[in-house]
């Protein structure tokens, strides 16, 4: 799996790539478990009052969380720009401005059980 990671404002947004041969999680709106590559990141929003608290450039700015939204594509690549784009876009819905997000990309084992 790959982690993909935006930081900007002082805060970081992480989501996680399931590449073809691992198991994404399963849950009611998840693609189709035959896709090779799904995309799994929370989606969050600026509100006026309520939500949480986060810093954001030094300031506090409420923000409100919506439930993942995972995404199946067919090729790696469509898979990591659809995740960029994603994390650069949560960043732009609390007023950061994308061009000031970098992005990384990072290679994570997944762990598993050991036979009984």
């Amino acid at each position: 799996m790959l982690l993909i990671r935006g930081d900007a404002g002082g805060t970081t947004l992480t989501g996680t790539l399931y590449e073809r041969g691992e198991r994404a999680p399963r849950f009611k709106g998840a693609p189709d478990e035959d896709a090779p590559y799904v995309w799994v990141c929370d989606e969050f929003y600026q509100v006026e009052s309520g939500g949480t608290v986060q810093q954001v450039d030094g300031e506090d700015v409420n923000v409100a969380f919506e439930s993942p939204m995972p995404r199946g594509f067919d090729t790696r690549e469509q898979a990591t720009d659809a995740a960029r784009e994603h994390v650069k876009t949560q960043f732009a819905r609390i007023g950061i401005d994308p061009e000031d997000v970098e992005v990384t990309v990072e290679k994570q084992e997944i762990e598993t059980a050991e036979p009984q």
